[in-house]
């Protein structure tokens, strides 16, 4: 029985340094691989409104593109693209 006492008492300290060297192992390769924003920076830092909460894709182009909360366009006078005078687009080809 005390031989058994004596091989655990020999392997307990390289069992803590591997159990120690596995976890920073760990950390840094989830911490490397984490997705990240065109920036760089980690998609969990990169928040609408600092809150924490990541900004949904189809967000971030509605707002690129002009659009409204509601969904529609800033401005619904003209759906016809503007030209400028003299310039006939197309039709002139």
């Amino acid at each position: 029985m005390r031989a058994m006492w004596d091989v655990l008492s020999a392997l307990i300290p390289p069992v803590v340094v591997a159990t120690v060297f596995c976890t920073f192992i760990y950390k840094l390769l989830r911490s490397e691989m984490a997705p990240r924003t065109a920036d760089g920076r980690p998609v969990k830092d990169a928040s609408s409104e600092g809150n924490g909460t990541p900004v949904p894709e189809t967000d971030q182009l509605a707002a690129a593109e002009g659009d409204t909360a509601e969904g529609g366009p800033k401005s619904t006078e003209s759906s016809a693209t503007d030209l400028p005078s003299g310039d006939t687009g197309s039709a002139g080809r």
